[in-house]
């Protein structure tokens, strides 16, 4: 009789609790602590395999194409059967993309452009094994071929949600055309993929206004905002990517001065002046902007119009509530209160630790605050790593200033307060010490354990014939030669000044650096100019 009376609230809860677990399971493995790697999705290892170059023929129109090449800076689509490795996608979107160096190959004698490619573009739910989009970028800047492909490699290493990428040789109607890097796009699959399928909002800041990689839904209409639908959901996936050094998973505040310059380079501000005036007496050639609200992440005021920098670059349909959930975070960082509330504090300090080793300073750590897509998920913001042609210290192209870039004022041309997001963090002790953490961690797994050079190695027998023969290269074959041993010092010496800025023997800040400059590394053997710079390459 006592088993009977009790029976149907066993039953009910048994059935809620497997309800429950099964939820867990199908939303959020990972809070019991299971990894759903054996649930990649198709496109993840069947495109992205480190150890091997995708094909790709873009089978277009040849009057289409002759006018995408025409009026490429318009970023516009036009239709074209895909093949990818042997397998023929109909009808897929492709445009050309890109800033600063879509509008340099427009000018140039140069059609290299870098593409993005759309598989739903025209066919409605199409997909490339279940990648929605992808982009394929042309190694502007870049002699050694490799540095994106590094730089995602050493932030997938650190624990940053990273984009999946792999080498891609491309063909236009069966002829070659180059070898470029292939590499996901941060859309509906890379969210779901990395996040689950109740993944957060992504919004990718940009002040340019010239089209870009900015997401392609954006703002609604202000009467529309609040009915958008959710984005669709597919079930959680985490990365799968190739296995860089497994390092292990557990920052100072001082007013920044620009780091001084050799003879030969131009200050970032004489630059950035050049730029401003360049933009105004033409703007269709304008390669930069200063920073006009939103997306340095400094908070204005609670309303929705003065962050249209980041809301109207939104990637999926947004709303009211999703904007002001993000001006709260922003409006609690620039205060520095709540912050593991607001902000995804590990996650972030891990993209500033790799980015600071990077010297990736056409980005949010320079003066044009772009280059980077912000998430944001129940209210907490996160930054997600975009755009590395120009890291390694291409940006600014100085031996010195590369080389000894100070790990704890991590910015350029920009006061410590002009970048909250890396400000407030690093004013707080125990963030600065985890922050030291990730430093040590990326020199002695990455650099030290002799992976940075073992990987320019393997990624040379792994291109060097397609470099050879690269159709529309930027650069010489004898160039990119020239280029891996000079790329193989720089993380060498890299790797040197930040160990001594961690153990004390180097100054770790702009205004020490300056003071005492005889203590920074000799960087007399490394030449930068073999490695690339802005705007770099090309007939």
């Amino acid at each position: 009789m006592i088993r009977s009376k009790y029976l149907p609230f066993i039953v009910g809860a048994t059935f809620l609790a497997a309800c429950v677990l099964t939820l867990i399971l199908w939303f959020k493995p990972s809070l019991l602590g299971i990894s759903s790697s054996s649930s990649q999705p198709e496109y993840a290892e069947a495109l992205f395999d480190p150890n091997q170059i995708m094909t790709i023929d873009i089978q277009i129109d040849e009057k289409d194409w002759q006018e995408l090449l025409d009026t490429a800076i318009e970023e516009e689509y036009y239709p074209c059967d895909l093949v990818i490795n042997g397998i023929t996608y109909e009808s897929v979107g492709i445009r050309a993309k890109g800033n600063s160096s879509l509008t340099q190959v427009a000018q140039s004698d140069s059609d290299r452009y870098s593409f993005k490619f759309d598989f739903d573009q025209y066919i409605t739910g199409q997909n490339c094994m279940g990648l929605d989009k992808f982009v394929v970028n042309n190694m502007q800047s870049d002699p050694t071929y490799m540095k994106e492909y590094l730089s995602y490699d050493l932030l997938h290493s650190i624990g940053v949600p990273t984009p999946l990428y792999a080498f891609a040789n491309i063909m236009v109607n069966g002829e070659d055309w180059g070898l470029y890097l292939a590499i996901e796009a941060l859309e509906e699959s890379f969210a779901e993929r990395q996040f689950g399928i109740q993944h957060g909002m992504l919004y990718k800041p940009d002040n340019f206004n010239m089209g870009g990689e900015n997401g392609e839904a954006g703002r609604m209409p202000l009467g529309e905002r609040n009915q958008a639908p959710a984005p669709e959901m597919n079930v959680q996936i985490e990365q799968n990517q190739q296995a860089p050094p497994d390092l292990e998973q557990p920052f100072a505040q001082a007013e920044t001065v620009e780091t001084p310059t050799d003879d030969a380079s131009t200050s970032i501000e004489q630059a950035t002046e050049a730029l401003e005036t360049n933009q105004r007496s033409n703007p269709r050639s304008s390669m930069h902007t200063r920073s006009s609200g939103g997306s340095d992440l400094v908070y204005i005021d609670d309303e929705i119009d003065s962050y249209s920098t980041i809301f109207d670059s939104a990637v999926f349909k947004a709303t009211d509530s999703d904007f002001k959930r993000v001006i709260t975070a922003l409006k609690h960082l620039n205060e520095g209160t709540e912050l593991e509330k607001y902000v995804d504090v590990d996650e972030v300090l891990r993209y500033i630790a790799a980015n600071a080793v990077l010297v990736n300073l056409d980005s949010y750590f320079g003066t044009m605050t772009h280059n980077y897509y912000l998430y944001e998920e129940d209210g907490k913001i996160s930054i997600l790593p975009w755009d590395y042609n120009l890291s390694f210290g291409a940006f600014q192209n100085n031996a010195s200033n590369t080389v000894n870039f100070p790990i704890d004022t991590p910015v350029s041309g920009v006061s410590m307060e002009e970048r909250p997001l890396i400000n407030q963090l690093l004013a707080v002790e125990e963030y600065r010490e985890r922050y030291h953490e990730y430093l040590q961690q990326i020199v002695d797994n990455f650099f030290n354990s002799g992976y940075f050079s073992q990987t320019i190695d393997r990624l040379d027998q792994l291109i060097s014939p397609y470099v050879a023969n690269d159709a529309t290269a930027f650069y010489s074959y004898e160039e990119y030669q020239a280029s891996l041993p000079m790329l193989k010092l720089l993380g060498e010496l890299r790797a040197e000044s930040i160990q001594g800025q961690l153990d004390g023997t180097i100054p770790s800040t702009t205004e020490t650096q300056e003071q005492n400059p005889a203590s920074l590394i000799d960087v007399s053997a490394l030449d930068m100019s073999v490695l690339g710079s802005q705007g770099g390459g090309g007939p």
